[in-house]
């Protein structure tokens, strides 16, 4: 194909992709008020526990409660819209690829998706504690009041720094495909991960927090040893290959 036509394909791709992205926001702007309840009920806990002092949720300017609304649509509309355009993604590069690499990408897509998903999951269950302990070192006399825009910030990039962690023992595994490391020398950094799991932990998560801390830095460092595993299995398949062509080329 020429490269006029490649553009064509990509300009297709590209809206039939941002058209799955406008649906999705369409139907998430409607579903907003449950989300942001949910989002939002941290701050009723942290009313119970100071009583007397001003907790709520702030809007600093006229159209700051449509620009949220619009935020989370557009955030859920990513995540609603994420098969569409994710296939849209995979259907424009994969004639490019040899049969191959189709199965290695399949194989390595199909593990990072669902472990960013799981990633934001995560992120989600340690928000409520992240803030509710925050809450706990206001001195008395202050209030606490949130402004709609930073909250909302603070949530996302909890998510999506803690999804992208997530993946990174799959980037591992594709470096040992490549042939960049070996299982062997990937395990061999053992506490080097077990080191930045911990201080990513403890940087993601309040320094109090201990059980979210521990908790995150376990799921990590089973990742890392799970990716370190899987390559040594890896290697260990390459070097009998190596062999059986030696064998078969002095025969």
């Amino acid at each position: 194909m020429p490269l006029a036509g490649h553009l064509i394909e990509l300009r297709r791709r590209l809206v039939i992709a941002a058209g799955a992205l406008l649906v999705g926001m369409i139907v998430a702007f409607f579903i907003t008020d449950p989300i942001l309840d949910f989002v939002t009920a941290p701050i009723h806990e942290v009313a119970k526990i100071r009583p007397h002092a001003l907790v709520g949720f702030t809007f600093n300017s006229v159209t700051a409660p449509f620009d949220l609304r619009m935020r989370l649509a557009f955030s859920i509309g990513i995540f609603l819209s994420a098969p569409i355009w994710l296939w849209q993604l995979w259907a424009f590069i994969m004639p490019g690829l040899t049969k191959k690499e189709i199965r290695y990408t399949i194989g390595f897509v199909g593990a990072a998706v669902p472990l960013f998903f799981a990633g934001c999951w995560v992120g989600v269950l340690v928000m409520p504690h992240i803030i509710l302990l925050m809450a706990g070192f206001t001195p008395e006399g202050a209030d606490n009041l949130y402004s709609a825009q930073e909250y909302y910030d603070f949530i996302f990039k909890l998510m999506i720094v803690i999804g992208v962690s997530f993946i990174i023992p799959v980037f591992l595994v594709a470096l040992n495909f490549a042939g960049i490391m070996s299982g062997r020398a990937i395990l061999k950094a053992w506490r080097i991960a077990i080191l930045i799991a911990c201080l990513f932990a403890a940087l993601a998560t309040p320094a109090a927090d201990v059980v979210s801390m521990l908790m995150l830095a376990g799921i990590l460092i089973v990742l890392y040893f799970a990716a370190a595993c899987l390559s040594l299995l890896f290697d260990r398949r390459k070097h009998k290959r190596q062999q059986e062509f030696l064998e078969e080329s002095t025969v």
